[in-house]
């Protein structure tokens, strides 16, 4: 099964959604094969947003992620990646679809609750990032008969 990267931003934790956000993805089937609080500090924040440490926004960004620890997750499903994705919806929250997280519980484009990997490849490395292989957990939800037909996982 396919593997992706959840992390519960301080725009989230502070507000106190996280169980919120935890309850729509497992109510949507997806299983929590890891998770963790931590505190985020510049070289992960650095390695993380790579893409956009040039950026004149970047410092609000790294701002942002460390006002508050935040909630690492492995989320696992088929097709998790583009699922868990999809569920946050847009970027900016006052642009995300109603029903989406950031939809229904963000109101702006930085503090916007959740970060979901955009890729497989990314899911890959970011979930590296953040987990060491023996933290993340293998097994077999008692429910997963009903949430996928036989020929889908």
């Amino acid at each position: 099964m396919e593997k992706t990267l959840l992390i519960i931003k301080p725009s989230a934790v502070l507000r106190n959604l996280v169980g919120e956000i935890i309850r729509r993805f497992e109510a949507k089937g997806i299983q929590i094969c890891a998770m963790k609080m931590m505190q985020l500090d510049d070289k992960i924040l650095d390695e993380h947003y790579v893409h956009l440490l040039e950026r004149p926004y970047f410092k609000y960004i790294k701002k942002s992620m460390m006002k508050s620890p935040v909630i690492v997750c492995v989320l696992q499903g088929v097709e998790v990646v583009e699922i868990a994705h999809h569920m946050a919806g847009a970027t900016n929250g006052r642009e995300a679809a109603p029903g989406t997280i950031r939809g229904d519980l963000s109101m702006s484009i930085q503090e916007n609750i959740v970060h979901t990997s955009d890729t497989i490849e990314n899911a890959k490395a970011e979930i590296a990032r953040f987990f060491k292989e023996d933290e993340i957990f293998e097994f077999n939800q008692i429910i997963s008969s009903a949430l996928y037909a036989e020929n889908e996982c």
